[in-house]
C-alpha cells in the first residue's frame, strides 16, 4: 500500500464523505453549524491539497486550500494518514484562533463517520442507521475509486487501459456516482449518470452492504444478476480491478 495514495484516498475519499454525513445525518448537521463559515484546508507535501468548507450545518470539499481560513499541513503523506489513524495531532498553521472548532467540531464530526464507516453489528440492526451507514460507505468507497485509479501504481496501469467515458456506479433506488474516465484520469462526480458507456448496479443497499464487508462475492452475484452489469465490458473489467485495489486500502 502506497502512502501517498492512501492520504488521497483519506482526503477526498474518508474526509470527503463528511459532505455526505452532513447531508443524511442530522447530528451531523447539528455539530457542523458554526456562527460564521469555516474552511478546513488540509495540505501534504507531495501528495493533496483540500479544503473541507462548512457553512450552516453543511460541508463541501473544495479542491486546493487557497480560501481555507485553518491550514493544517504536513511534511509527507504518512504524517497526514496519522492524523486519520489517530496517532498524530497537528497544529494550525493557520487560523490558530480557529482551533476551537478542531476540537469541539470537526473531531466530533470525524468520530462520528468513523462510528458509521465502522459500523457495529449491534448498530446496523436499526435499519435508518444501516441505510445511512451504508450509503456513506459507498460514497466513500466510489470517491476512492477515483483516487486509487489516479494514484496507487496498480490502479494507474488499468485506467490507462480504460475507454473514455462515464460509468455509472450505483445502488439500485438508493445512492448513485459517475465515474469519469478522460485520458485514463478517473473523476467522481456524487450524482447519478446521464448518459453512461458503462453501469454497475447493485441490486439493494443490503446486498452493497454485504460485498462491501465481504461477506458475499462479487463474481456470483454477476452471475446470480444481483449485479447488473452492461455496456462496455472493458471501462467495467477495469472498473473491478481498481475496486479490488480500494478495498486494499480502505480495508
Amino acid at each position: 500500500m502506497d502512502q501517498t495514495t492512501l492520504a488521497y484516498v483519506n482526503l477526498y475519499a474518508v474526509l470527503g464523505t463528511i459532505e455526505n454525513l452532513c447531508q443524511l445525518a442530522p447530528e451531523a448537521a447539528q455539530i457542523a453549524r458554526t456562527a460564521k463559515p469555516v474552511a478546513v484546508g488540509f495540505r501534504v507535501r507531495g501528495g493533496p491539497a483540500a479544503t473541507l468548507a462548512f457553512d450552516d450545518g453543511q460541508c463541501r470539499l473544495v479542491e486546493g486550500v487557497a480560501k481555507a481560513n485553518v491550514l493544517l499541513a504536513f511534511g509527507d503523506a504518512a504524517k497526514f494518514n496519522g492524523l486519520i489513524d489517530g496517532t498524530v495531532n497537528p497544529i494550525p498553521i493557520k487560523g490558530i484562533t480557529k482551533a476551537g472548532f478542531l476540537l469541539k467540531q470537526f473531531t466530533p464530526l470525524t468520530e462520528l463517520l468513523e462510528k458509521h464507516l465502522r459500523a457495529s453489528p449491534e448498530a446496523l440492526k436499526d435499519p435508518p442507521f444501516f441505510a445511512t451507514s451504508t450509503t456513506l460507505m459507498f460514497h466513500t468507497i466510489a470517491a476512492a475509486l477515483s483516487q486509487v485509479a489516479n494514484h496507487d501504481e496498480i490502479g494507474r496501469f488499468s485506467a490507462a487501459h480504460t475507454p473514455a467515458g462515464d460509468i455509472a456506479f450505483a445502488v439500485k433506488g438508493g445512492p448513485a456516482a459517475t465515474i469519469q474516465v478522460r485520458a485514463g484520469r478517473f473523476a467522481t462526480v456524487k450524482e447519478p449518470a446521464a448518459n453512461p458507456r458503462a453501469v454497475m448496479e447493485f441490486e439493494s443497499l443490503e446486498l452493497a452492504r454485504d460485498l462491501f464487508d465481504g461477506k458475499v462475492n462479487a463474481l456470483t452475484c454477476i452471475g446470480t444478476g444481483q449485479i447488473a452489469m452492461r455496456g462496455m465490458i472493458s471501462m467495467l473489467d477495469n472498473l473491478n480491478r481498481i475496486l479490488d485495489r480500494v478495498a486494499v486500502y480502505l480495508g
